[in-house]
């Protein structure tokens, strides 16, 4: 299966490397764009389009390191930072925007009440995605124990 873009959701946590690791083997050596995207969520209580200063900082941060990860790697990525209510959505939208052949999601291990937590992201874009999402989660540490 060829892919011409593939949009990666990076939030800053440690599955990102890999799941970008995971774009660049899909990828290949061909004409692939590899489309990388932070979405800040923004308050109801703030305009949309507010300057969070710290927020922003932060998102070019991960941005950064998610481009010096893909170049480790011989390949280019493309960012975009965005703002908006729900990263579900934003991540969609995206999708649709760019045409993109392929989401990869990664998921880090997480917990609430005891029980591993997938939270509300992924599923909303598995449902509502335009192409093919692969989910990538990283492994729980304790299952080794």
């Amino acid at each position: 299966m060829e892919f011409n873009r593939i949009l990666v959701p990076v939030a800053g946590t440690e599955a990102d490397e890999d799941t970008l690791a995971m774009a660049c083997k899909l990828a290949g050596k061909g004409k692939t764009t590899i489309l990388g995207v932070h979405v800040i969520p923004v308050e109801r209580s703030l305009p949309l389009d507010a300057e969070v200063a710290t927020a922003i900082s932060s998102a070019e941060d991960v941005l950064a390191q998610a481009e010096r990860t893909v170049a480790k790697l011989g390949y280019h990525l493309e960012t975009e930072l965005l703002q908006a209510r729900q990263v579900g959505p934003a991540i969609v939208d995206q999708a649709v925007q760019h045409s993109v052949d392929l989401i990869i999601i990664g998921l880090s291990y997480k917990t609430r009440f005891g029980e591993f937590c997938i939270g509300c992201v992924a599923p909303y874009v598995m449902q509502n995605a335009p192409c093919p999402v692969l989910v990538f989660q990283q492994h729980n540490p304790e299952a080794a124990a």
